[in-house]
């Protein structure tokens, strides 16, 4: 049978229309900013992106800087706050590591915003930090990316703009699956990736407020209006614009993976799973479950051997053997060593779902049936 690709939290497979941008930009590589006729072509196809970009996320294209990824741009917008005034940063306690880590690096405290057992954060533990002294960034990613648990941003950009400080969301995750607003949400700055909507590697942005003091994290040239230094990856560019696009126009699709999911939840669950984040408001695209008796390597060994591509949780984590850092702040220390995430995207049909469902269910059960039997020597 043919693979099975169910790992698009950690990259999305790339759109053909995509890579056929991408082809003809690389064909005419012209210097962006050169002012012969093919560095005019590649300044367009750039502005072309950013105007596509911007059409996802409703703001104007000059609100659009062009980075190399999420990581990256989390860590503009936290040197940007700093710059701004802000004294510390406050974290959701599933957040990805390179918020809290950039923000040690500027040597200001960390304070860590706790979730409840389903993955949500505590909303009224945020409103008493915010009390404390010192302005604050408070930095809540959009949705998780294990769980795909959707945070209330809105509702944490309310209570800090409040106390006067600054709201940065990472929506590297929810770009694509669900709509994504930056005045909706409230958000100060936004931070985006292209590889997880259908993009290439390598390519992301920051979105910032109009009015928001942004400074620059790598120094040299002019590009990007003065806020990122370097000759531009215009083939990559092009490929993120043309997957934003894309995305744009298939979100209905997206939220059609909901009900997939949930029928390959409900067969996971009556096999003893445990899922994370149930009853909440989730992506559509993800389902992320645990067993205690069932290492996450071993799930996705057992996984794989049948052409089905799964992870055990971030892929920033995951391939290191940790335990589920979403599971372990939900308090689920018993269950932490035995996630596994089935992620959907643009490329997965209904079908998928259905033989993941039953070629984990009965690798779990053929598991079990050998725990259970009589050992012979």
């Amino acid at each position: 049978m043919s693979p099975i690709y169910l790992d698009y939290n950690a990259s999305a497979l790339v759109r053909p229309e995509v890579r056929a941008v991408m082809a003809e930009a690389l064909a005419d590589n012209g210097n962006p900013s050169a002012v012969h006729a093919a560095g005019r072509r590649a300044r367009g196809r750039i502005e072309t992106a950013r105007a596509q970009i911007a059409a996802l996320v409703g703001v104007r294209p000059e609100q659009i800087v062009f980075d190399s990824g999420g990581s990256e741009a989390n860590a503009q917008a936290i040197a940007s706050a700093v710059a701004g005034g802000c004294e510390r940063v406050i974290v959701s306690a599933t957040e990805h590591p390179c918020v809290a880590l950039n923000a040690a690096s500027h040597g200001l405290p960390v304070e860590t915003i706790p979730v409840n057992g389903t993955g949500l954060i505590d909303l009224q533990w945020l409103a008493e930090a915010l009390k404390r002294p010192g302005r604050a960034m408070v930095a809540v990613h959009h949705a998780n990316n294990e769980t795909g648990v959707i945070q209330p941003i809105a509702e944490v950009a309310r209570l800090t703009r409040e106390a006067g400080g600054w709201t940065h969301v990472d929506a590297v995750q929810s770009l694509g699956k669900i709509p994504v607003d930056l005045d909706a949400l409230g958000a100060d700055t936004l931070t985006l990736s292209a590889h997880k909507l259908g993009g290439p590697q390598g390519v992301g942005a920051i979105v910032a407020r109009i009015g928001t003091p942004m400074v620059r994290t790598l120094h040299g040239a002019g590009q990007e209006r003065g806020l990122r230094a370097g000759t531009e990856n215009v083939p990559g560019i092009a490929g993120f614009g043309a997957a934003a696009e894309a995305a744009g126009r298939e979100l209905d699709h997206a939220a059609a993976h909901a009900a997939w999911r949930d029928a390959a939840q409900a067969r996971v669950k009556a096999a003893g799973a445990v899922v994370a984040g149930e009853g909440r408001e989730r992506l559509p695209n993800t389902l992320f479950f645990a067993v205690a008796d069932w290492p996450s390597p071993l799930q996705l060994i057992a996984l794989d051997l049948q052409g089905i591509m799964i992870s055990a949780g971030s892929a920033c984590s995951s391939g290191k053997q940790k335990p589920s850092a979403a599971l372990l702040a939900m308090g689920r220390e018993d269950l932490a060593g035995g996630g596994a995430r089935i992620s959907g995207g643009w490329g997965t049909t209904e079908g998928d779902w259905i033989r993941f469902a039953e070629a984990w269910t009965s690798a779990y059960e053929a598991r079990k049936a050998r725990s259970a039997a009589p050992e012979y020597a």
